[in-house]
């Protein structure tokens, strides 16, 4: 027998839910065919057979979690497989020849086999649901997991808590305790049962999604400022470089340029693009500068991240994000691929959004988000006229960055997404 474990699938992640077996017991592998996938806080990832051989026995099964380090199958190696065989068959060949050569004695009867009680199967729950139900005094193994994993959950054993308690303070219940009978109630309406509502289990990338964001809810103590700008410029900026980008077979949209745009405010307020080491309460300033992106996908929202976005030219840069919004949207990139950003922005108006207010992705300190362009009536030197308006949201750490310095951050972008031409200034 040999224990396959779940390994270290990089980036810092610590455990994984098996989302679906493409083997089961019994079925013979080859050395790295495809038995499982597995989904990550950022990925789904398949995970091929270390060795070809018989599937004896899978622990983790679908919807369930594994840490790393965790056997998640048993093989029986061919070798194995074809000995034990041969071992069985001889062994059995042997019992059958030994009980034809025993006499026969009818009046003395077989000693019954002692049958060992099995052990006791633990409850799976996590260490947050054993807490809680100890402080409600529920017996774990008395709760009726509702998740299809068998796994019981917090809601669980609130619900079994609460059952427990109506029943104990009973009208019924109480008339016995004060030494009265109970006299029996009549109703005087049949109780016809109603399902007014459906439940389906927090999995998957939805519930990561979840825990990324309680994380960064509890942990960071949001603020956000609001402000709006005139995109004229940008918009006729886009439409000058769209027709020689699509030469080179690429098609421009505004994010390459709001990008291009930012970096050089990542580099001028550079708190903006750092984080906070909690534990030694240390602020660490990136040289790097990796943008995630948020990017709505069938199952919920991930962030791509474009590497060492200000190494890239413009060009380079709108073909990458191509390739890491498509790769997001199909589930095919890898966990490196969707972690370690610095600074996140997050383009609302790209599903139709007009504005928002963005959650930091943690650990960094702030997010941007900018809203659908929409032509709005503005007052300009005294006159109204109609121009292409974006809201902006910013979300800061209101322990690294006040309000001011989010203000000077927004006026600064505001400045050079209305003007992009100041770029040039600083171009090597």
């Amino acid at each position: 027998m040999q224990e396959f474990k779940l390994p270290d699938l990089g980036e810092g992640m610590h455990e994984a839910e098996v989302v679906e077996w493409l083997v089961e017991p019994g079925d013979t592998v080859k050395l790295d065919q495809t038995m499982v996938k597995v989904e990550t806080d950022k990925a789904i990832v398949e995970i091929p057979s270390p060795m070809a051989g018989r599937v004896s026995e899978i622990r983790v099964r679908n919807g369930q979690v594994a840490k790393v380090g965790e056997v998640l199958v048993v093989f029986e190696s061919s070798a194995a497989s074809t000995g034990s065989s041969t071992r069985d068959d001889s062994s059995s060949k042997k019992m059958v020849a030994s009980s034809a050569a025993r006499p026969s004695n009818a009046s003395t009867a077989p000693a019954a086999p002692e049958v060992s009680p099995s052990p006791k199967k633990r409850v799976l729950a996590a260490p947050a649901v054993r807490k809680l139900a100890f402080e409600l005094g529920v017996n774990l193994d008395k709760v009726i997991p509702s998740h299809p994993s068998r796994r019981v959950t917090l809601e669980d054993v609130q619900n079994y808590a609460n059952h427990s308690q109506t029943e104990a303070f009973s009208p019924e219940a109480a008339l016995v305790e004060a030494g009265q009978p109970a006299t029996p109630v009549t109703p005087t309406t049949p109780a016809t049962p109603t399902t007014l509502e459906d439940r389906q289990s927090l999995t998957g990338l939805r519930k990561r999604i979840a825990e990324h964001m309680e994380q960064a809810w509890r942990t960071i103590p949001h603020a956000t400022a609001f402000d709006e700008l005139d995109g004229s410029q940008l918009v006729a900026l886009r439409k000058a470089l769209q027709a020689p980008a699509e030469q080179r077979g690429v098609h421009l949209t505004y994010m390459p340029l709001l990008v291009k745009l930012l970096l050089p405010l990542l580099k001028e307020f550079p708190t903006f693009n750092a984080s906070l080491d909690e534990e030694r309460r240390e602020i660490v300033y990136k040289r790097s500068y990796h943008i995630g992106l948020a990017t709505a996908a069938p199952d919920g929202l991930l962030v791509p991240v474009l590497r060492d976005a200000d190494k890239l030219t413009l060009i380079a840069i709108a073909t990458e994000l191509e390739r890491l919004v498509e790769g997001a949207r199909k589930r095919t990139l890898l966990p490196r691929e969707l972690s370690g950003s610095t600074f996140t922005l997050n383009n609302v108006g790209s599903f139709g959004g007009g504005s928002g207010t963005p959650i930091i992705n943690h650990p960094e300190v702030a997010i941007l988000a900018v809203g659908r362009l929409q032509e709005k009536a503005v007052v300009q030197q005294g006159a109204i006229v109609a121009r292409p308006m974006m809201p902006l949201a910013l979300s800061f750490d209101h322990r690294l960055i006040d309000g001011a310095m989010a203000g000077a951050f927004l006026a600064r972008f505001k400045a050079l997404v209305e003007n992009p031409q100041q770029l040039m200034l600083d171009m090597v």
